[in-house]
């Protein structure tokens, strides 16, 4: 089949990223780079010589020789740039959060299947080897009943100018917890506060409740004095760590529990048995988590695969961060995430 011809739109933190890997499989052809920053601009065309650059992104959307966008742009800009792609015809992958309101997420949604074009959200993280290892643990039913899911996302920076902690960084965790999941989350409650910039939070704390008993938390923070990306997830069965910024072993099994003793003679003192085992560090591939995601869109794309992040995924995101924003607003109330 001839190569999938693609545009990227932003060449700024994320876009050479979305350029380069595009540049190198051989089923994508990169055919234009749309930026109104002459730098960045300028930076394109060094990295790929004889590719179209744009300062208009207008321009290229229009272009009908291209098959698909890449938009790499504000979040602010996401609902108007996807919208147009879409009118124009084009398959679409947005960077994450979809849109920054679940109304204008839900209005991408509908606009996609009207236009019968794969709309896919980037969240990169789904496509990382040690994520795509759990969500073979959870497929398989080797987890039992999963009881808690705890996850810390803090570091020194960046601060965004127009956005608060949760809509920047939360979007990671919480697209990885919905995908290994694969439950709906009831309500949000949320707890942050301004060091900085009087505007924005640059702390948080989210708690999310489901219709079982399972029980998710996360903590964000661009004003930590170190990084930490882990994940810890409990289970009945097993119990999985998640460290990102592990060289190696960035994820590890545990195979340990507890339960109530049957023990007649200990009924009465409700004693607890602690089950513990092997700790398993799985081997995990070495590929780029953006190269396999962009491996997905195209089979996406070509009706080859369904997409594990498509608009309604995205959407889902998208209205868990906007329920956390309320709960925020109202001093840590539970709000409900709608549907």
């Amino acid at each position: 089949m001839p190569p999938v011809r693609v545009g990227v739109a932003g060449y700024g933190y994320w876009g050479p990223n979305l350029a380069r890997n595009v540049a190198l499989n051989s089923e994508t052809a990169l055919v234009a780079i749309a930026d109104p920053n002459p730098k960045r601009i300028a930076a394109a065309r060094a990295a790929h010589p004889g590719v179209a650059t744009v300062a208009d992104v207008h321009d290229m959307l229009a272009d009908e020789s291209i098959d698909a966008v890449l938009i790499a742009t504000p979040p602010e800009t996401h609902c108007a740039l996807v919208l147009e792609a879409l009118e124009h015809g084009k398959h679409v992958l947005v960077e994450k959060p979809l849109a920054t309101s679940r109304e204008d997420a839900a209005r991408m949604v509908q606009a996609a299947r009207a236009a019968d074009r794969v709309l896919m959200v980037d969240h990169t993280f789904l496509f990382t080897s040690a994520v795509r290892k759990m969500k073979d643990y959870f497929d398989a039913g080797e987890m039992g009943e999963v009881y808690y899911y705890d996850s810390t996302r803090i570091n020194l920076g960046i601060f965004q100018g127009s956005t608060n902690v949760i809509w920047d960084l939360a979007p990671h965790d919480i697209s990885i917890m919905l995908y290994l999941l694969g439950q709906p989350v009831k309500t949000v409650s949320a707890f942050g506060a301004r060091h900085v910039d009087e505007n924005h939070e640059n702390i948080a704390y989210l708690t999310l409740q489901f219709e079982s008993s399972l029980l998710a938390h996360f903590h964000v923070n661009w004003l930590a004095p170190t990084k930490i990306r882990r994940t810890i997830i409990g289970a009945s069965r097993k119990m999985l760590v998640y460290d990102d910024l592990q060289p190696d072993e960035k994820l590890k099994v545990y195979d340990c529990g507890a339960q109530l003793s049957t023990d007649l003679e200990e009924i009465y003192g409700r004693f607890v048995e602690y089950r513990t085992g092997d700790v398993l560090a799985p081997k995990l591939d070495k590929t780029e988590a953006l190269a396999a995601e962009l491996e997905h869109f195209v089979a996406v794309v070509r009706g080859k695969e369904r997409a594990i992040s498509d608009g309604a995924f995205g959407l889902r995101v998208v209205s868990i961060i906007e329920a956390a924003q309320r709960s925020l607003r109202a001093g840590g109330a539970p709000e409900a995430v709608l549907e």
